[in-house]
């Protein structure tokens, strides 16, 4: 029997690049060799989008398109929508039990969430409880991998830690699933900020046309320092030098471009012009599988109909173990 990986995005916007090299990449790799369950979050999304829960919806089928144009295969892959898994929401109210308060809220992916967001003394609980509920998403299909980027590790501990605290209660019952890092384990904004996030616009998104790619490649952040072309240029840490190792697959041309801008003989431009035309040749397949499936909603409404009906068997096997594990699978 194959591994099973689980993986997932909150259905809150589009999906980026930062997203593609964080997770989405190896989803596309290791399809052909484990069998992947992609969760379509979109009850977490509306902890923190609960007054706007058309945004969640209507995100929904888009997560399908960026899935399928980054070379997600439905036919390997089963896509599920959280929702429409009531067996999920009730694994969560069970390993409530097993965390306390005060550890969730000292989880770093957490704390940076709610800072990011502004919460303050008004994060909701629902916020609060997703890595809860992220372990039962994980659980829930048994997953032995979870490809994730660098930011999400803390999550997976989280979860890992419910599994073993189940476990020495109740007996061996939840596989303990491991963290897979991609190769470009963060990919920072174009702005030179830590990440690429939605809220801050400073993201290179998958749907994005040529045109706004180039735009918003010409807009990125270089070397504050570097005034004129003939200024030797600081290429380490550089976003757009970040870009081109991440996208450009010409690595002579990238390595010229390096020497020639530490030396002062390459300005700005002209490494962002390639840059822009790198990523969108990286996107040109992406663009056309997308094009084909948006002519045919009735594909998009089967993927997700009968991936979420798999999803629902496995994680109804699931909460069967672990009620009677824990005794409660009554029998009346």
């Amino acid at each position: 029997m194959k591994k099973r990986i689980l993986t997932g995005d909150r259905p809150s916007g589009k999906l980026h690049l930062g997203h593609f090299v964080g997770s989405l990449a190896n989803r596309v790799k290791l399809q052909d060799e484990y069998d992947q369950y992609i969760l379509i979050a979109d009850v977490q999304a509306l902890t923190d989008n609960f007054e706007n829960p058309e945004k969640v919806a209507n995100s929904v089928r888009g997560l399908v398109l960026d899935y399928v144009a980054a070379g997600i295969d439905p036919a390997k892959s089963t896509i599920v929508v959280q929702s429409m898994v009531p067996s999920i929401a009730e694994l969560t109210v069970f390993y409530m039990n097993l965390v306390t308060l005060n550890r969730v809220l000292r989880n770093p992916t957490v704390k940076d969430e709610i800072k990011q967001k502004g919460f303050g003394d008004t994060v909701p609980a629902g916020f609060a409880m997703y890595p809860v509920s992220q372990a039962a998403d994980i659980t829930a299909f048994r997953a032995n991998l979870v490809p994730v980027g660098a930011d999400q590790l803390p999550m997976i501990e989280q979860t890992r830690e419910i599994v073993r605290k189940f476990n020495q209660l109740y007996g061996e019952t939840l596989v303990e699933p491991e963290a897979l890092v991609g190769e470009f384990p963060r990919l920072i904004g174009t702005d030179g900020g830590v990440k690429m996030s939605k809220s801050l616009d400073n993201c290179i998104y998958l749907s994005d046309s040529e045109e706004e790619v180039t735009r918003r490649v010409m807009g990125m952040y270089t070397d504050p320092n570097r005034v004129r072309v003939t200024d030797q240029g600081k290429v380490e840490g550089n976003p757009v030098f970040i870009y081109h190792d991440a996208f450009n697959d010409n690595k002579e041309e990238v390595a010229d471009l390096k020497k020639r801008y530490e030396e002062g003989k390459v300005g700005d431009v002209e490494v962002k012009q390639k840059l822009a035309a790198a990523i969108n040749k990286f996107l040109a397949p992406m663009r056309t599988r997308r094009k084909k499936l948006e002519s045919n909603p009735d594909e998009i409404n089967r993927i997700l109909r009968e991936g979420t009906e798999r999803g629902k068997e496995v994680a109804e096997e699931t909460l069967r173990q672990v009620k009677t594990a824990m005794k409660i699978n009554y029998q009346f």
